[in-house]
């Protein structure tokens, strides 16, 4: 690939990220919004799947199948996803989105 200016400035502004993402504290604080964030999606698609009856075994079965591909990147060993960022962040989504359709399951419920 040729070093062009926009090819430099991309380059540098990812050294940059990456480099404000090593401290602790910005790391978790990402996680928790990544986390937050799944919870508002998973609250959102359980509201637009209710809405329209005949989606919901559709999105249940994606949801499940993009759930367990998560974790068998996140969990398994051919891959280390466990220590980097995008790996930790897209579990926390995850997490997230299947906390938020408990709740929604938990009002449902009651």
């Amino acid at each position: 690939m040729q070093n062009t200016r926009l090819n430099t400035l991309i380059d540098s502004l990812g050294r940059q990220i990456a480099q404000e993402l090593r401290n602790p504290w910005r790391r978790i604080a990402l996680l928790l919004i990544t986390l937050l964030f799944g919870v508002y999606l998973g609250l959102s698609l359980a509201a637009v799947a209710g809405q329209l009856a005949y989606w919901d075994i559709t999105v249940a079965a994606l949801l499940l199948f993009v759930s367990e591909f998560v974790s068998w990147l996140f969990y398994g060993n051919a891959f280390k996803a466990r220590k980097s960022l995008w790996g930790e962040a897209l579990n926390a989504l995850k997490i997230g989105v299947m906390y938020g359709l408990f709740v929604i399951a938990f009002i449902l419920g009651s």
